[in-house]
């Protein structure tokens, strides 16, 4: 295979480019918000730190793609495909990786391949789309072969150097990285005027993937595996509120609530030390004469500098 050994090449963001070349459409069959939201953003900082195009930090350095992600492994294994942004050429494509978390001690195992199983297409006017990350054995689409807008390429996958299931979509014009939030650099911190997408994808700097009951404190492991939540009855050892976050920032804080029959109440707000990618807070009640039956609501808000950016609720009936 060639074309750089589908490694995410190409240098930082280009100088202004033909915004009517080419518009983009969702690399990904699933619904923003809902079931897949964007991990990370093409990195606008030249230094060792970086930014994102609102000049957030949901990026890391160098980073030269847009991450669609899925937001459990349970969501990979049932299969989400990956489509082509725009009409083109198939021009490489590499499969048969296998899908593992990536650590440390498999560098050598995946220097080179990064990319993972993924495919180039070839636009016109210079424009190329590389797709990363795909599922073992599952790319469609072979080099040489025209496909068009939508077109299923393959499946989610956790190929390569990730650590979380998505596809990597990297942008590029005459080999050099283009942010299709950006396509002509970042100028401001404000919403994009141009961009290179045909229905701009909502912008959200954080928020709240999951939210579930377990009767005990759940490994993160299980959160991310969709394996979390647990049968709750009335001799339950412990009621507990768990939510899987995306984007958390050093300061911001999560206030867990949960409310039931009989005067149920728990409630506590946790303030976040460090900034996070990704991570699970989870917080509930040791149940010691059992649980009375009814209804139980648990909910969870996410907020930043004063202002809620993400909120999520959830319900459980005991009979």
């Amino acid at each position: 295979m060639n074309r750089a050994n589908l490694i995410m090449a190409g240098a930082f963001i280009a100088p202004a480019v033909v915004l009517a070349d080419i518009k983009l459409a969702l690399p990904i069959e699933c619904t923003l918000g809902q079931d897949c939201y964007i991990q990370q953003y093409v990195d606008h900082d030249p230094s060792s730190q970086y930014s994102d195009y609102r000049c957030n930090q949901l990026s890391y350095d160098g980073h030269k793609g847009t991450d669609f992600a899925i937001p459990t492994y349970d969501a990979m294994e049932n299969g989400v495909a990956v489509l082509a942004a725009a009409t083109g050429t198939v021009v490489a494509t590499r499969d048969g990786m296998a899908d593992l978390i990536f650590t440390q001690d498999r560098s050598a195992e995946v220097a080179g391949k990064e990319c993972g199983n993924g495919l180039v297409i070839r636009h016109d006017n210079g424009w190329e789309t590389q797709y990363c990350h795909l599922q073992k054995d599952s790319i469609t689409v072979i080099t040489g072969q025209t496909v068009q807008s939508g077109d299923m390429l393959g499946l989610v996958g956790l190929s390569g150097k990730t650590q979380f299931p998505h596809v990597h979509l990297s942008v590029r014009h005459n080999g050099a990285v283009i942010d299709p939030f950006r396509p002509n650099g970042r100028t401001s911190c404000e919403p994009p005027h141009e961009t290179l997408w045909t229905n701009l994808p909502q912008y959200q700097a954080g928020g709240i993937l999951q939210i579930g009951f377990s009767n005990a404190v759940p490994s993160f492991n299980d959160v991310k595996n969709g394996k979390a939540q647990t049968p709750i009855d009335q001799n339950a050892p412990a009621l507990v509120l768990f939510v899987h976050n995306f984007g958390t920032r050093a300061g911001d804080t999560q206030h867990l609530k949960i409310t039931g029959p009989n005067g149920f109440s728990y409630d506590q707000t946790l303030t976040f030390d460090k900034s996070q990618a990704m991570n699970m807070r989870a917080g509930g009640k040791r149940i010691r004469r059992g649980l009375a039956p009814g209804t139980y609501l648990g909910h969870a808000t996410l907020v930043r500098d004063g202002d809620i950016i993400s909120q999520s609720h959830t319900a459980i009936t005991i009979n």
